[in-house]
């Protein structure tokens, strides 16, 4: 296994540890972690494309990882009433919908990588969570709801990417 795969594999088993001391409070430990998972997904792409090491495990789990470090995060900020439940569902609904639509293609031989629209969709549920993680610090100071506005970026570009996903790999369905 290179190590790209290696930082995806370790930024999913990274998932519990965060879980558990998110669940016990530590708001701030808890985004230490994320922040460092959430890293391994930026450095895996970036070593995998400059030394030639993109694999089509890559390809499937470095996106599975990501959705499993942000839905855990998400999932976990409802039980503490800082994220609306409707707002999971929507991520949710698209993440199921994507996957399944990986699924289909890669039983017909068809990889579909990550697009740009997704990885901003990433991008932008990462700076979400870690806003709420910090509790909006330090633009809680100045009165700017950033956390706020990162997390309905977020949503607005879950439904964009879902859209795109679907309209560029509709051909996918139909086999």
């Amino acid at each position: 296994m290179n190590l790209p795969n290696k930082l995806t594999v370790g930024r999913m088993l990274a998932v519990p540890f965060f879980i558990v001391v998110l669940m016990l409070g530590y708001y701030y430990a808890s985004a230490v972690i994320f922040i460092l998972a959430a890293l391994t997904d930026m450095l895996d792409g970036q070593i995998a494309r400059k030394y030639n090491l993109v694999t089509n495990f890559g390809k499937i789990m470095d996106p599975l990882a990501d959705k499993l470090l942000v839905i855990s995060a998400l999932v976990c900020l409802v039980e503490l009433g800082h994220v609306q439940g409707w707002m999971v569902i929507v991520i949710l609904a698209r993440e199921f919908t994507v996957t399944g639509l990986r699924t289909v293609a890669a039983a017909q031989g068809i990889v579909i990588a990550a697009g740009m629209t997704g990885k901003i969709k990433t991008v932008l549920q990462m700076i979400a969570v870690i806003a709420l993680l910090l509790l909006n610090w330090p633009f809680s100071l100045i009165g700017i709801p950033f956390a706020e506005i990162m997390l309905w970026a977020s949503v607005i570009m879950t439904i964009i990417s879902g859209v795109e996903y679907i309209a560029k790999n509709k051909q996918v369905f139909s086999m």
